[in-house]
């Protein structure tokens, strides 16, 4: 049975269905989206004076991205134009290179987590503030007394079975690539002259002078969990974009050989979805970077 106007347009709204489809699709997508830049406004416009960060994350990553979005947003039109004038040649080469260029978004995108999971504030007892990069840690096996080195914090306290018999490792000390401060209102804004001249180097911290230590992780404040929360889900929807795009451009392709009008029109369905992202991106890079 032939599914109706899957090419044709239909009579009550001038498009076929898919593209429909789509477009109620990106209007649940656009108040979704809504919803969480009107939280991150009432949550910096509410925060304490002094308490929202500035400058913690890498203008020059972002605009790198923001770059590789926004070529892909011509490489899947251009994808799209060629199924138009029926060159299927230049369509593979154009949806090729939308997946490369989302690969590597995808890529920067998992450094920059990969960095602020490195990156930690360290409370000490005398009221100053350690912030840095994790450079290692030794812990004390509490039966045998011996020590080992970790290069990743695995809290004060941890667990591991060594030959059937489990041992207890206690932390001993961190060392850390940053700097000490003494209010923690100093960590907040990186674009001050001060914090630009800061002098990070290896520190060593021992366990006993640590009060809290976590990383930069979504938990760490307010900031970190509306960041990871919007790019995270925008880094879901290019993920998901571009395993479309993929099946598309691979065994999806195969449509072409039978019915090009209709692969054309998930072509651009497809294409309405990654302009949608690519958009968001467009107002998630000044929010979060440049702000």
């Amino acid at each position: 049975m032939e599914i109706p106007y899957t090419v044709q347009n239909r009579p009550d709204t001038g498009i076929y269905n898919a593209k429909l489809g789509i477009w109620l699709f990106l209007a649940s997508e656009v108040m979704l989206f809504g919803g969480l830049f009107s939280a991150y406004v009432l949550l910096r416009a509410g925060a304490e004076p002094g308490m929202w960060p500035h400058g913690w994350l890498d203008v020059r990553l972002g605009t790198v991205n923001t770059l590789l979005l926004a070529l892909s947003a011509i490489t899947t039109l251009l994808a799209w134009a060629a199924c138009k004038v029926r060159d299927f040649g230049k369509f593979k080469f154009f949806h090729a290179c939308t997946i490369l260029l989302a690969l590597a978004f995808l890529g920067i995108k998992s450094y920059e987590y990969h960095d602020k999971w490195i990156h930690y504030e360290i409370a000490l007892n005398d009221g100053t503030f350690a912030d840095g990069h994790f450079e290692s840690a030794v812990y004390v096996n509490t039966t045998t007394k011996e020590e080992s080195v970790a290069k990743s914090f695995h809290g004060k306290t941890y667990t591991r079975m060594i030959g059937g018999v489990t041992n207890t490792f206690e932390l001993a000390s961190v060392s850390i690539n940053g700097h000490i401060v003494e209010d923690r209102k100093e960590l907040m804004d990186l674009r001050t002259e001060e914090a630009r001249k800061a002098v990070h180097k290896s520190i060593e911290i021992k366990a006993a002078d640590i009060k809290k230590m976590q990383n930069y992780g979504p938990w760490h404040n307010t900031f970190t969990a509306i960041y990871f929360t919007m790019t995270g889900l925008h880094a879901l929807h290019i993920l998901g974009g571009t395993l479309v795009i993929f099946y598309l451009w691979g065994p999806g392709s195969r449509m072409w050989k039978t019915d090009p009008e209709r692969f054309t029109n998930r072509i651009e369905v497809s294409g309405l979805f990654w302009h949608f992202v690519d958009l968001v991106w467009i107002f998630l890079f000044p929010v979060m970077y440049l702000t």
